[in-house]
């Protein structure tokens, strides 16, 4: 995990990458500083409440990997302080996929996306589910909630990111 005050470390394949394409000179001592978190920044803890979705990425022990659509509206997900944020897990179709990867490896990247202004944040950490026990105030009538403890934040540009309009349910109906 990095602090603010650390020199980010970037992995042998990000490092590599970043040779054979010419970016090495982009990720300086202050970009890194300044674009690259272990925490959430009080700034974007309202953003990421208000979201009405994200996207989880886990992966089983094995490092086979999934992608899930989590929705629920804004509240979906509560923001604990910097470090911590939960979200309810829904019943769904039963086959517990990110479930199941979490319960062999914790490791999970969440991706907020904001379309209405392109605003992006990526979010990597550990996640533990939780059945009984406090957090599960924050989410009545939910059978499982995820913590999620923060390892790292990278917001992106909004560069590429299509601008969609929320489509109105009631006009839509009366239509």
């Amino acid at each position: 995990m990095m602090s603010e005050s650390s020199t980010f470390p970037f992995h042998a394949g990000e490092t590599a990458a970043q040779a054979r394409w010419g970016t090495t000179g982009l990720w300086d001592e202050a970009r890194r500083q300044r674009l690259l978190w272990n925490h959430i920044p009080a700034e974007f803890h309202a953003r990421i409440e208000a979201a009405p979705f994200f996207f989880l990425a886990t992966s089983d022990a094995a490092g086979r990997c999934d992608c899930s659509f989590k929705g629920g509206g804004p509240g979906l997900v509560r923001v604990l302080n910097a470090h911590h944020f939960a979200f309810p897990d829904f019943d769904g179709n039963g086959a517990f996929m990110s479930l199941g990867n979490l319960l062999q490896n914790p490791q999970v990247g969440c991706l907020f996306i904001d379309f209405s202004d392109g605003a992006r944040l990526r979010v990597n950490g550990r996640a533990e589910i939780h059945e009984h026990g406090p957090l599960m105030t924050h989410f009545p009538g939910s059978r499982r909630v995820v913590l999620v403890n923060i390892d790292e934040v990278v917001p992106n540009c909004a560069q590429h990111i299509p601008r969609l309009v929320t489509a109105n349910p009631l006009k839509d109906q009366q239509a």
